[in-house]
Protein backbone atom coordinates (compact mmCIF):
# COMPACT_ATOMS: atom_id res chain seq x y z
CA UNK A 1 0.00 0.00 0.00
CA UNK A 2 1.30 3.40 -0.91
CA UNK A 3 2.15 5.77 2.18
CA UNK A 4 1.66 2.94 4.32
CA UNK A 5 4.36 1.54 6.38
CA UNK A 6 4.49 -1.50 8.41
CA UNK A 7 6.64 -2.76 11.68
CA UNK A 8 6.74 -5.32 14.80
CA UNK A 9 7.12 -8.83 15.29
CA UNK A 10 8.26 -10.76 11.58
CA UNK A 11 5.88 -13.58 11.15
CA UNK A 12 7.88 -16.11 11.70
CA UNK A 13 8.02 -14.94 15.37
CA UNK A 14 4.39 -16.18 15.48
CA UNK A 15 5.26 -19.86 16.13
CA UNK A 16 8.21 -18.65 18.74
CA UNK A 17 4.89 -16.74 20.41
CA UNK A 18 3.31 -20.54 20.40
CA UNK A 19 6.41 -22.64 21.35
CA UNK A 20 6.48 -19.63 24.46
CA UNK A 21 2.93 -20.35 25.65
CA UNK A 22 3.27 -24.18 24.97
CA UNK A 23 6.56 -23.32 27.56
CA UNK A 24 4.02 -21.43 30.04
CA UNK A 25 1.17 -24.45 29.94
CA UNK A 26 2.75 -27.39 29.78
CA UNK A 27 3.99 -27.47 32.97
CA UNK A 28 3.50 -30.65 35.04
CA UNK A 29 0.17 -31.09 36.48
CA UNK A 30 0.96 -31.34 40.23
CA UNK A 31 -0.39 -34.40 42.15
CA UNK A 32 -0.62 -35.74 45.44
CA UNK A 33 2.28 -38.05 46.52
CA UNK A 34 1.62 -41.57 47.06
CA UNK A 35 2.37 -41.16 50.75
CA UNK A 36 -0.38 -38.24 50.86
CA UNK A 37 -3.51 -40.43 49.23
CA UNK A 38 -2.18 -43.59 51.49
CA UNK A 39 -2.28 -40.57 54.46
CA UNK A 40 -5.65 -39.53 53.11
CA UNK A 41 -7.27 -43.72 52.89
CA UNK A 42 -6.54 -44.21 56.27
CA UNK A 43 -8.38 -40.95 57.66
CA UNK A 44 -10.95 -43.22 59.09
CA UNK A 45 -8.79 -45.80 60.32
CA UNK A 46 -10.16 -47.84 63.48
CA UNK A 47 -9.51 -47.12 66.61
CA UNK A 48 -8.58 -43.87 66.06
CA UNK A 49 -10.65 -41.07 67.78
CA UNK A 50 -13.27 -39.27 65.82
CA UNK A 51 -12.36 -41.57 62.99
CA UNK A 52 -8.89 -39.75 61.95
CA UNK A 53 -5.31 -40.81 62.30
CA UNK A 54 -2.35 -37.80 62.14
CA UNK A 55 -0.19 -38.35 58.55
CA UNK A 56 3.31 -36.99 58.49
CA UNK A 57 3.27 -34.07 56.12
CA UNK A 58 4.39 -34.98 52.16
CA UNK A 59 7.76 -33.19 51.86
CA UNK A 60 6.67 -29.17 51.06
CA UNK A 61 10.25 -28.69 50.56
CA UNK A 62 10.20 -30.57 47.33
CA UNK A 63 7.13 -29.40 46.17
CA UNK A 64 8.38 -26.07 46.72
CA UNK A 65 11.65 -27.07 44.79
CA UNK A 66 9.10 -28.54 41.67
CA UNK A 67 7.45 -25.12 41.68
CA UNK A 68 11.37 -23.14 41.71
CA UNK A 69 12.50 -25.18 38.84
CA UNK A 70 9.20 -24.65 36.83
CA UNK A 71 9.02 -21.19 37.02
CA UNK A 72 12.89 -20.73 36.52
CA UNK A 73 12.42 -22.32 33.12
CA UNK A 74 9.73 -19.95 32.38
CA UNK A 75 11.68 -17.19 33.26
CA UNK A 76 15.03 -18.11 31.70
CA UNK A 77 12.26 -18.43 27.85
CA UNK A 78 11.22 -14.94 28.78
CA UNK A 79 14.10 -13.84 29.09
CA UNK A 80 15.14 -14.81 25.89
CA UNK A 81 11.35 -13.60 24.09
CA UNK A 82 12.43 -10.79 25.66
CA UNK A 83 15.84 -10.20 24.26
CA UNK A 84 14.69 -11.21 20.95
CA UNK A 85 11.55 -8.13 20.71
CA UNK A 86 13.93 -5.79 22.00
CA UNK A 87 16.31 -6.25 19.35
CA UNK A 88 14.08 -6.35 17.14
CA UNK A 89 11.51 -3.59 17.76
CA UNK A 90 12.21 -0.10 16.32
CA UNK A 91 9.19 2.48 16.23
CA UNK A 92 8.32 3.72 12.49
CA UNK A 93 10.14 6.72 12.13
CA UNK A 94 6.51 8.24 10.76
CA UNK A 95 4.88 7.99 13.71
CA UNK A 96 7.23 10.94 15.63
CA UNK A 97 7.51 12.82 12.36
CA UNK A 98 3.47 12.94 12.20
CA UNK A 99 2.85 14.12 16.03
CA UNK A 100 5.71 16.46 15.47
CA UNK A 101 3.75 18.30 12.19
CA UNK A 102 0.28 17.46 13.38
CA UNK A 103 -2.26 19.35 15.65
CA UNK A 104 -3.04 16.49 17.25
CA UNK A 105 -1.76 15.12 20.07
CA UNK A 106 -1.64 11.37 21.12
CA UNK A 107 -2.89 10.04 24.06
CA UNK A 108 -2.51 6.51 25.89
CA UNK A 109 -1.62 4.84 28.74
CA UNK A 110 0.59 1.57 29.64
CA UNK A 111 -1.04 -1.87 29.54
CA UNK A 112 -4.54 -0.21 27.85
CA UNK A 113 -5.02 -0.72 24.61
CA UNK A 114 -6.96 2.13 23.59
CA UNK A 115 -5.36 5.03 21.41
CA UNK A 116 -6.62 8.31 21.01
CA UNK A 117 -5.53 11.59 18.84
CA UNK A 118 -7.37 14.50 20.14
CA UNK A 119 -6.99 18.03 19.54
CA UNK A 120 -9.50 21.44 20.12
CA UNK A 121 -10.77 23.64 17.27
CA UNK A 122 -13.12 26.95 18.84
CA UNK A 123 -15.76 24.97 21.36
CA UNK A 124 -15.47 21.96 19.97
CA UNK A 125 -13.04 18.65 20.43
CA UNK A 126 -12.19 16.15 18.23
CA UNK A 127 -11.08 12.79 19.14
CA UNK A 128 -10.17 10.01 17.00
CA UNK A 129 -9.92 6.82 18.82
CA UNK A 130 -9.09 2.91 18.51
CA UNK A 131 -7.06 -0.05 19.70
CA UNK A 132 -4.09 -2.09 19.00
CA UNK A 133 -4.14 -5.03 16.52
CA UNK A 134 -2.49 -8.12 16.08
CA UNK A 135 0.35 -7.85 13.74
CA UNK A 136 -0.93 -12.02 12.52
CA UNK A 137 -4.15 -12.65 10.90
CA UNK A 138 -4.94 -15.92 12.29
CA UNK A 139 -7.53 -16.56 9.22
CA UNK A 140 -4.14 -15.86 6.46
CA UNK A 141 -2.06 -18.35 8.59
CA UNK A 142 -4.69 -21.28 8.33
CA UNK A 143 -4.90 -20.45 4.21
CA UNK A 144 -1.23 -20.39 4.09
CA UNK A 145 -1.05 -16.99 2.67
CA UNK A 146 1.96 -14.36 2.07
CA UNK A 147 0.61 -11.18 3.81
CA UNK A 148 1.82 -7.94 3.05
CA UNK A 149 -1.75 -6.49 3.71
CA UNK A 150 -2.68 -5.25 7.18
CA UNK A 151 -6.54 -5.84 8.07
CA UNK A 152 -8.53 -2.83 8.64
CA UNK A 153 -8.35 -0.64 11.71
CA UNK A 154 -11.29 -0.09 13.86
CA UNK A 155 -11.74 3.75 14.70
CA UNK A 156 -14.23 6.44 15.86
CA UNK A 157 -14.56 10.43 14.86
CA UNK A 158 -16.09 12.06 17.28
CA UNK A 159 -16.86 16.09 17.62
CA UNK A 160 -17.90 17.16 20.65
CA UNK A 161 -18.99 20.55 22.19
CA UNK A 162 -18.05 21.40 25.48
CA UNK A 163 -22.09 21.06 26.37
CA UNK A 164 -21.59 17.71 25.90
CA UNK A 165 -23.33 17.26 22.42
CA UNK A 166 -21.63 15.83 19.23
CA UNK A 167 -21.71 13.50 16.24
CA UNK A 168 -19.59 10.51 15.90
CA UNK A 169 -18.76 8.38 13.09
CA UNK A 170 -17.98 4.87 13.28
CA UNK A 171 -15.08 4.01 10.27
CA UNK A 172 -12.82 1.69 9.52
CA UNK A 173 -9.21 2.15 7.39
CA UNK A 174 -9.15 0.32 3.84
CA UNK A 175 -6.14 0.18 1.98
CA UNK A 176 -5.98 2.27 -1.79
CA UNK A 177 -4.91 5.52 -2.36
CA UNK A 178 -7.48 7.62 -3.53
CA UNK A 179 -9.44 7.17 -0.01
CA UNK A 180 -8.18 5.36 2.63
CA UNK A 181 -11.09 5.21 4.72
CA UNK A 182 -15.14 3.94 5.10
CA UNK A 183 -17.71 5.31 6.86
CA UNK A 184 -19.99 2.71 8.78
CA UNK A 185 -22.61 4.69 10.98
CA UNK A 186 -22.72 8.17 11.98
CA UNK A 187 -24.15 8.76 15.11
CA UNK A 188 -25.67 12.07 17.16
CA UNK A 189 -25.37 13.18 20.80
CA UNK A 190 -27.29 15.22 22.60
CA UNK A 191 -25.62 15.13 25.96
CA UNK A 192 -22.83 12.83 27.63
CA UNK A 193 -25.78 10.80 29.08
CA UNK A 194 -26.58 9.90 25.49
CA UNK A 195 -23.29 9.06 23.84
CA UNK A 196 -22.48 6.16 26.75
CA UNK A 197 -26.22 5.40 26.37
CA UNK A 198 -25.24 1.25 25.62
CA UNK A 199 -29.27 1.45 23.96
CA UNK A 200 -28.89 4.33 22.09
CA UNK A 201 -29.34 4.63 18.58
CA UNK A 202 -26.31 4.59 16.58
CA UNK A 203 -27.78 6.55 13.41
CA UNK A 204 -28.40 4.97 10.12
CA UNK A 205 -25.99 2.60 7.82
CA UNK A 206 -24.08 5.65 5.92
CA UNK A 207 -24.22 4.08 2.56
CA UNK A 208 -28.00 4.47 2.97
CA UNK A 209 -28.14 8.27 3.83
CA UNK A 210 -28.97 10.21 0.86
CA UNK A 211 -25.54 10.51 -2.01
CA UNK A 212 -25.32 14.52 -1.27
CA UNK A 213 -25.43 14.06 2.58
CA UNK A 214 -22.52 11.36 2.29
CA UNK A 215 -20.35 13.77 0.09
CA UNK A 216 -21.45 16.51 2.77
CA UNK A 217 -20.21 14.31 5.74
CA UNK A 218 -16.88 13.09 3.69
CA UNK A 219 -15.98 17.04 3.33
CA UNK A 220 -17.08 18.02 7.07
CA UNK A 221 -14.68 15.03 8.24
CA UNK A 222 -11.57 16.49 5.86
CA UNK A 223 -12.10 19.87 7.35
CA UNK A 224 -11.34 18.64 11.35
CA UNK A 225 -8.48 16.69 9.67
CA UNK A 226 -9.55 13.32 9.09
CA UNK A 227 -7.08 12.23 5.52
CA UNK A 228 -5.16 9.70 4.53
CA UNK A 229 -1.84 10.39 6.24
CA UNK A 230 -4.04 10.40 9.56
CA UNK A 231 -4.99 6.62 8.66
CA UNK A 232 -1.62 5.46 7.92
CA UNK A 233 -1.18 6.68 11.70
CA UNK A 234 -3.60 4.89 13.24
CA UNK A 235 -3.02 1.83 11.49
CA UNK A 236 0.76 2.03 12.25
CA UNK A 237 -0.02 3.05 15.67
CA UNK A 238 -2.04 0.08 16.43
CA UNK A 239 0.89 -2.36 15.71
CA UNK A 240 3.32 -0.08 17.45
CA UNK A 241 1.33 -0.12 20.31
CA UNK A 242 0.58 -4.31 20.24
CA UNK A 243 4.27 -4.54 20.03
CA UNK A 244 4.99 -2.53 22.95
CA UNK A 245 2.24 -4.14 24.89
CA UNK A 246 3.55 -7.24 24.18
CA UNK A 247 7.39 -6.74 25.60
CA UNK A 248 5.45 -4.68 28.44
CA UNK A 249 3.37 -8.09 29.42
CA UNK A 250 6.78 -10.61 28.95
CA UNK A 251 8.41 -8.02 31.35
CA UNK A 252 5.34 -8.54 34.02
CA UNK A 253 5.26 -12.09 33.43
CA UNK A 254 8.72 -12.23 33.90
CA UNK A 255 8.71 -9.67 37.24
CA UNK A 256 5.99 -11.80 38.90
CA UNK A 257 7.50 -15.29 38.82
CA UNK A 258 11.03 -14.37 39.51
Amino acid sequence: RAAAFFFGRARPRAAARLHLGAAMFALPRRVLPVATRQGLASLRAPGSAFGLQRTAPACPLAARGFSSAAASKVVKTLQAEIKHEEEQYEQAKEIKAFLKKSDFKMVETDGDVNIMLEREVGDKVIRIEWQLTSPFDPNEEEEGGEGGEQEATDFCVTVEKKSGSGIAFYCSTQTGEDHRYVIGNVKAFASAEEKESVSGYNGPEFEDVDDKLQEAFDEYLAEVGMNNEVCDFIDAAALDKEQREYIRWLKTVKGLLE
